[in-house]
């Protein structure tokens, strides 16, 4: 039973050491880069990707160069 009691104090411990820490390390994020982050949203906006999972590659599509007429057509025999 000692085990199990001091097993979940660490468990704990730990939870709370990496709370505090991501708390500081957001906080200090926020601080720094406020507007930074603004400009960076604003040239974003301007130009929403096609497809994003097609130009990361983990969905079938084309590239932003190809047409998409190709896909769907048969192949010819």
């Amino acid at each position: 039973m000692q085990r199990v009691r001091i097993g979940i104090t660490g468990l704990a411990v730990v939870f709370l050491v990496v709370l505090l820490a991501a708390a500081i390390v957001g906080f200090r994020s926020k601080e720094r880069g406020g507007e930074a982050n603004m400009t960076a949203e604003s040239e974003n906006s301007a130009k929403p990707p096609a497809d994003p999972l097609a130009e990361l590659g983990v969905a079938p599509g084309g590239t932003s160069g190809e047409s998409g007429t190709t896909q769907g057509t048969p192949p010819q025999q």
